[in-house]
């Protein structure tokens, strides 16, 4: 079972952050600062030894990773990619990892492609730097600046296709498609046998139309995908309108509809995981997925949200069977973990100061008690 963790490089300083959140600005801001808001909500999380790392220290920290990654049984990592028009932002992680063939480990990248927002601190979620999808030139652009790493032989790749992803397909609106068709033309065009391409968007998954024919595989990316699974109708619809209502009233009319909630809301682990791993999956080109934990007070405070007691005892429990279900049930050798290093989300493997090296041992025994199971063919 090949289990790739989605993994953010905003572990280091960049002068659009320095800018727009204060000087010294890396995810680490956000996680030193969170607080407990009631009695055994486990926050501020700390990492084991104060290894607050930046990931531009001559790829230290990526070996360290890489290390640990291997010996806990992750496969790879799925690295989240920001290109707006042109513009990169948290791009030297991956490019290092580009230069430096010694630090050999699979990744492949998914494009964050949402607009960056200050929703985080305020109210009027003011766009700080957004894309724009029409622009066919920078399609090609994009396209040439990922082709080395396409061609790299550690980049993950099926049937030898290099593995794509798109975050958030939907805000893309009726080019999504023509894109696509374009970036798989240019990979053949390139030497390429072709570009497997996914998306991961929670909401993309109630949208059901031939505009998403394009795509190879969809992620069932947790725990966003089993909540709405969970939700009603209603809810689900505030899900996939309200960003595209919002956006519009803020940029023709000024009118901003966000508001923060006074208080987080809290959430049960054990009936989430439950949801994922009695679900069906939504069709047969569905790859799997799990999570480690959520939890984004760190970010957001009262307004965010996060799911109550996971344990690596129980954390194991569940991923035992999901593991055997991505085989049996999915009829994949690919799960998507949430996540590696997502600290202010408290999606993370890498050792903390409370449970120490306890989701990546749990990690390696779900896939030892998988190991009685023939490899799927």
């Amino acid at each position: 079972m090949k289990t790739i963790a989605f993994y953010l490089p905003q572990f280091h300083e960049i002068p659009e952050n320095n800018k727009w959140w204060g000087e010294g600005f890396t995810e680490w801001t956000n996680v030193k600062k969170a607080k407990p808001l009631f009695e055994g909500h486990y926050q501020p999380r700390v990492p084991l030894n104060n290894n607050y790392y930046n990931l531009l220290d001559d790829n230290k920290t990526w070996k360290w990773q890489i290390d640990i990654a291997k010996k806990y049984g992750v496969y790879g990592f799925c690295v989240y990619h920001y290109w707006f028009n042109g513009k990169l932002l948290l791009e030297k992680p991956m490019e290092n990892w580009l230069e430096d063939k010694s630090l050999d480990f699979p990744m492949c990248i998914c494009w964050a492609n949402e607009s960056w927002t200050n929703g985080w601190v305020s109210d009027d979620n003011k766009v700080l730097i957004e894309n724009n999808f029409k622009d066919k030139e920078d399609w090609v652009k994009h396209f040439n600046y990922l082709l080395p790493f396409f061609k790299d032989d550690r980049y993950i790749k099926v049937d030898g296709k290099p593995l794509f992803g798109i975050y958030v397909p939907d805000i893309m609106g009726s080019v999504v498609n023509k894109f696509v068709k374009c970036w798989k033309k240019m990979a053949v065009e390139s030497g390429l046998p072709g570009l497997t391409i996914f998306f991961q968007s929670v909401r993309t998954f109630m949208n059901q139309g031939s505009k998403y024919d394009c795509y190879d595989y969809g992620i069932e990316f947790q725990p966003g995908f089993g909540k709405i699974k969970k939700q009603n109708k209603i809810e689900n619809l505030k899900i996939k309108y309200f960003p595209h209502i919002s956006k519009i009233l803020q940029k023709r009319f000024h009118i901003y509809l966000h508001k923060k909630k006074q208080e987080c809301t809290v959430r049960n682990y054990d009936e989430l995981w439950e949801s994922i791993i009695s679900a069906k999956p939504y069709n047969d080109r569905m790859f799997p997925g799990a999570f480690v934990d959520w939890d984004n007070t760190a970010r957001k405070g009262n307004s965010g949200d996060l799911y109550f007691e996971a344990t690596p005892e129980k954390f194991e429990k569940y991923m035992t069977t999901q593991i055997k279900r991505a085989r049996e049930v999915y009829k994949k050798d690919y799960l998507f973990l949430f996540a590696w290093n997502e600290w202010a989300e408290c999606g993370y493997m890498e050792p903390d100061e409370k449970y120490r090296y306890g989701y990546l041992e749990a990690l390696k025994n779900a896939l030892d008690n998988n190991s009685e199971f023939p490899e799927w063919k």
